[in-house]
């Protein structure tokens, strides 16, 4: 894993990317992307040699780190006896997939829908919901992400959907507790809880119990704030679901596999949805797969009845067969152990070790290999560090932050006024405590911005 610089391979991939490529959420003429030469483990590298430790997974996806041999090998293995093949048979990787899934997902989400990623396991969950149900509406909270298609992005609350937002998508948004900036006035979180079922109870009857098809959350929201939800929350929202006939749906894209310290991360409050989506860790992103695990009520209504919806390449089985062996290697390595262990016994520690160091922290919170800093110009106030959705100048202070870390050989995950610290679920202690290092000298940037 020892870095060879070669800078003109590095600016021949740049070129071809910025002649060719274009990317996602991005003004294409404003950004920089950099040529990565190679990855293994929890680091990557780029063509002159500079290698970075990743506290981002990728996009959250990589929960085994890059290039794990098992994997590598298991998708060689399944490419030399059958790349790809039709989702309308029965192909050995993909029933071992949706069995190792199915005996992992909570309560009887026992039927596996297989999808390309986590947008699409949104837009079929929904649509699932709708067809159960005969109805057409859809609850989802602000301060949440579940995808860049059509129907998921306007399902989502953050300011990605502003610019597709039609207006008659059927969605109706509401306030997740978030206690750090509460919405209804609380002081602690047995006062948040209550307050937010009461507002989602409260919205649920002024919009008609009777239209809302399917209440949707991020079972911890993730590039929202990683904002864990108070002890009794969701079982809550379980609740005035089956009071109402309403269709329960967790996303658990990026929270599932191991992210949390659990498989998913429903475990963590003992709550069953009636759909749960995921991708991502699924396969540590080594080959694009996503999903829904589905109820047996649910299930039953596209018994005799057939399912409106499909992918040519649901179930794929280069993608399945990672699938497989990721899910071997994090039972047979304890991943799902060591996420937990070390974010109780090291991650947790340091960062609110870290907090009282650095002014710029108002607050830590998380659970696992999934943490957030929210980042404050004033402790006092909570005063965000930059404001909400800043771009340019306005985002200086974030960018500033960014910079110093990746100039420390830590590469991180920055979203508005937040520092996420999500690396690999398998990371080592030695390589934990070393990002963290590097975290606390980048975070003496963002102090310069504080009052």
């Amino acid at each position: 894993m020892t870095p060879q610089p070669n800078p003109e391979a590095g600016a021949a991939v740049k070129a071809a990317d910025r002649d060719h490529v274009f990317h996602s959420w991005s003004a294409q003429e404003l950004i920089d992307p950099l040529a990565v030469a190679g990855a293994e483990g929890s680091y990557f590298w780029d063509y002159d040699g500079r290698r970075y430790l990743d506290f981002s997974s990728g996009l959250v996806y990589t929960n085994i780190g890059y290039q794990h041999p098992k994997v590598v090998a298991a998708i060689q293995e399944q490419a030399a006896k059958m790349t790809t093949f039709a989702p309308a048979f029965a192909v050995e990787a993909r029933s071992e997939a949706a069995r190792l899934i199915a005996e992992r997902t909570p309560g009887d989400l026992d039927k596996i829908f297989f999808t390309n990623g986590g947008a699409d396991a949104v837009e079929h969950a929904i649509r699932m919901a709708r067809l159960h149900t005969g109805r057409p509406k859809v609850l989802s909270a602000y301060r949440s992400y579940h995808g860049g298609t059509q129907q998921a992005v306007n399902i989502t609350g953050d300011p990605r959907r502003w610019a597709s937002d039609s207006g008659t998508a059927g969605v109706v948004h509401f306030w997740a507790p978030y206690l750090y900036r509460s919405r209804f006035y609380a002081e602690t979180e047995e006062q948040e809880c209550a307050r937010a079922l009461e507002h989602l109870e409260t919205t649920i009857a002024f919009e008609g119990p009777s239209t809302v098809a399917a209440i949707i959350l991020e079972t911890i929201p993730g590039t929202a704030g990683i904002m864990v939800p108070p002890p009794g929350y969701l079982t809550g929202v379980r609740e005035i679901c089956d009071k109402h006939g309403i269709v329960f749906v967790l996303d658990e894209v990026m929270a599932g596999f191991g992210r949390t310290g659990e498989w998913f991360a429903a475990d963590l409050f003992d709550v069953t949805p009636d759909l749960l989506t995921f991708a991502k860790g699924v396969n540590s992103g080594y080959v694009p797969l996503g999903g829904v695990a589905i109820s047996g009520a649910i299930a039953e209504t596209f018994g005799k009845r057939p399912y409106p919806g499909g992918l040519t390449y649901s179930g794929h089985p280069l993608a399945c067969a990672a699938a497989v062996a990721t899910i071997d290697v994090m039972a047979e390595e304890g991943v799902v152990e060591n996420a937990a262990r070390l974010g109780a016994d090291v991650v947790g520690p340091e960062l609110r070790a870290l907090a009282e160091r650095h002014p710029s922290v108002g607050e830590v919170r998380g659970t696992g290999m999934f943490w957030a800093l929210e980042l404050v110009r004033d402790r006092e106030t909570r005063e965000p560090l930059v404001p909400y959705n800043a771009a340019g100048e306005a985002n200086a202070p974030m960018a500033a932050f960014a910079a110093a870390a990746k100039k420390g050989g830590l590469w991180p995950f920055v979203n508005m006024n937040r520092t996420h610290v999500v690396p690999p679920c398998n990371i080592g202690e030695a390589e934990l405590k070393e990002g963290l290092a590097a975290l606390d000298a980048a975070l003496s940037v963002a102090d310069e911005y504080t009052e």
